[in-house]
């Protein structure tokens, strides 16, 4: 009787993760609403159940960096694979991925936060001209407003990032540019790990319009991966509940 009561949550559980969690994050959500149990339990019934989480296939993803030496030089890589950061706002790490339509492809350029996992700016667009970036950067700056120290943004080097108008838009705003080495992903594998986890968790199929693919990466970011999904690496929360707990850990200091 217990194990089935204890079904019924994980379903639920599962449900509203829209299908994505395995057992560590419903173990990690069950325990969130009090509920004590192990996770060897959880994953048994999950597989009694026939549910599984999201798994990460290995897709082959088109290129859309773009380098070109007649825009200004590389910035020097600040961040040498050290993606860490103990307060929001300290580092951003800059990609750019793309979502396949009947109609074309839709560009999503995105920054995101690495000490809570945040997605911090955001643009979607059919081109992959620099204002797809610069629009991104704004949407980060409107909402975040970096500390008067500055903000490291880290990107690949990119023609959209090596672009002299996206430069001066990060020197007007205080914040310093970093890029890693061309043709190496290890270098922004943080933002490379936010692609392959969007790719696996969003609906799995070819969107009609680019409409109706702009409104399903809406949803997912601000829906979902910001508000509500957990990350291992932050102690199973989610990015909101994260800066949360760190604004209040500082407070109480």
């Amino acid at each position: 009787m217990e194990d089935s009561a204890l079904t019924g949550r994980i379903e639920e559980i599962h449900e509203r993760s829209r299908r994505t969690y395995g057992y560590p994050r419903i173990h990690a959500e069950l325990r969130s609403l009090g509920v004590e149990c192990g996770r060897r339990r959880v994953a048994r019934l999950m597989r009694e159940a026939g549910l599984r989480g999201c798994m990460r296939g290995r897709r082959r993803r088109r290129s859309t960096t773009r380098r070109d030496d007649r825009f200004s030089p590389a910035a020097p890589d600040l961040v040498d694979r050290r993606f860490l950061a103990a307060f929001p706002d300290r580092l951003w790490l800059a990609d750019i991925t793309y979502v396949p339509t009947r109609e074309g492809f839709l560009y999503l350029s995105f920054i995101l936060d690495a000490c809570s996992r945040r997605v911090v700016g955001w643009s979607m667009a059919n081109h992959l001209r620099t204002e797809l970036v610069t629009d991104a950067l704004q949407m980060a700056l409107c909402r975040r407003r970096p500390p008067p120290s500055g903000v490291i943004h880290h990107s690949d080097r990119g023609s959209q990032y090596t672009a002299l108008s996206f430069g001066e838009r990060l020197k007007e705003a205080g914040v310093f540019p970093s890029m890693g080495r061309v043709g190496s992903a290890l270098d922004n594998a943080m933002a490379e790990s936010f692609v392959s986890t969007l790719k696996a968790e969003m609906p799995d199929r070819l969107f009609p319009t680019r409409e109706a693919a702009r409104t399903a990466v809406f949803d997912y970011i601000e829906g979902f991966y910001n508000p509500t999904r957990r990350h291992s690496s932050i102690g199973y929360m989610s990015p909101a509940d994260y800066e949360r707990a760190i604004v209040e850990e500082v407070r109480v200091a």
